[in-house]
């Protein structure tokens, strides 16, 4: 129970990945934290559900093996990452198309190789491949600050103004970047979308063992006995003190917002609150596995309501019970009909995708979320001040990017701020840092 007499040098409010990164950083420098947090367990959006033996997600947000802070936050090093096959199967103009391996800029030209080579290939000619295949190149070996240098455009209108065929951008490039960034109107700002494909080229696309929760968990074990408590709802905030709906007041020296942006917002006035990509993902069951490839699916037909599926027990045993089959799928954007009737679309559309029935596949359940994934229309600042004052923080996805690893550096971003704020070195390099971005 949280007492009026209790007092910690920094609260923390929301137990996300951001909050639970940032509360590592500053108990390994000494400084004592409490994380308050809402809901029962911590995660924030970084949720996994339960039932009947399988690990469901809630949003289902893919992950990449590149992503530097998942290496460089304590409690994480250890998590097993189950990759997707190399590459990515795109379906387009009614066949799939396997890419190659990417990983680096070698690999990059592999994989416009390979996608070139299929029947009825978006890369229709060697100038194609050859310009798709440098692109992702260079993208896998340029430096983040000098992608963070170029002129900033949508996304989409980036794309089409390097050269690239609209074969290759609407068959390849747009489903891919719309996965990774639960944006298929590509409005994303460019070097958002850059950074996204930098990951691409240089790693594997891949998911948590066990769940998105783990993440999460592991952060939350790791931390001191009693750092995290759940189930404190905050109603007000200053920088000296938090006041909860059922447990009183916290004394604090220093205060860090770690919600989403608009509860952040409702905590403290003023701070903007984006726009935001919805997404629903829908789990399924089935009698047999419809792939048996670890592969990630991409939809490239842009009447379809899905974005990408995958067999998820083929890429993580763990998440079904022995024997059964999960298959998720995610739609962005806001769905064509009632949550109701939206099984029966995507059913038919997985049926084309997998080249199977699906009639006798059970729905295990629909998750929906309106505010998923904060975008990052241009201008985005990628490093928003985390620092509002001496004493008052806030970190987020929505102050960096919209990924994991956006989120778990701006936890970083802030734990550095406070430390300075106290006198107290960080423990880290800032050229380690600079790498993290």
């Amino acid at each position: 129970m949280l007492t009026t007499a209790h007092h910690a040098d920094v609260v923390i409010v929301g137990a996300g990945l951001a909050g639970l990164s940032a509360a590592h950083r500053l108990t390994s420098a000494g400084v004592d934290v409490t994380v308050l947090e809402a809901a029962q367990d911590p995660g924030g959006r970084m949720s996994t559900a339960s039932a009947d033996g399988f690990r469901l997600d809630r949003i289902g947000q893919i992950l990449c093996t590149s992503y530097p802070e998942l290496r460089l936050t304590p409690g994480l090093d250890e998590v097993e990452l189950r990759p997707f096959s190399p590459g990515v199967l795109v379906h387009s103009e009614g066949r799939l198309l396997r890419t190659g391996e990417p990983g680096s800029a070698r690999g990059a030209l592999k994989a416009a190789r390979a996608l070139a080579s299929a029947p009825r290939s978006p890369l229709n000619n060697t100038l194609d491949r050859a310009r798709l295949g440098a692109a992702l190149g260079r993208l896998a070996t340029t430096p983040v600050q000098r992608l963070l240098a170029r002129p900033e455009q949508p996304a989409l209108t980036a794309l089409r103004e390097r050269g690239l065929p609209p074969r290759t951008i609407d068959g390849f490039l747009r489903p891919l970047l719309s996965a990774l960034l639960c944006d298929p109107a590509l409005t994303t700002s460019s070097r958002c979308a850059d950074l996204a494909l930098r990951g691409y080229a240089q790693g594997r696309l891949c998911i948590p063992a066990g769940g998105a929760s783990v993440l999460p968990e592991r952060l939350a074990a790791a931390l001191p006995a009693g750092t995290v408590r759940t189930g404190a709802r905050v109603k007000s905030v200053a920088i000296s003190s938090v006041t909860t709906e059922d447990h009183g007041e916290l004394g604090c020296r220093a205060l860090l917002l770690a919600t989403g942006a608009r509860a952040a917002a409702e905590l403290m006035p003023g701070l903007r609150v984006p726009a935001f990509h919805p997404v629903t993902v829908l789990h399924h069951t089935a009698p047999e596995p419809p792939l048996t490839d670890p592969a990630l699916i991409l939809d490239a037909e842009r009447t379809s309501p899905v974005s990408h599926t995958a067999v998820i027990s083929a890429v993580d045993p763990s998440r079904a019970p022995d024997g059964r089959t999960l298959i998720s799928t995610t739609v962005l954007g806001t769905p064509p009909c009632e949550l109701t009737g939206l099984d029966r679309i995507v059913r038919a559309r997985l049926a084309t995708l997998y080249g199977t029935p699906t009639d006798d596949w059970e729905l295990l359940a629909v998750h929906h979320d309106p505010e998923a994934v904060p975008a990052m229309n241009p201008p985005h600042d990628l490093r928003r001040p985390v620092r509002l004052l001496a004493g008052l923080y806030v970190c987020g996805d929505h102050r960096d990017t919209s990924t994991v690893q956006g989120a778990l550096h701006s936890g970083r971003r802030a734990a550095e701020e406070i430390l300075r704020d106290f006198g107290i070195a960080p423990g880290y390099a800032a050229d380690t840092a600079a790498a993290a971005a």
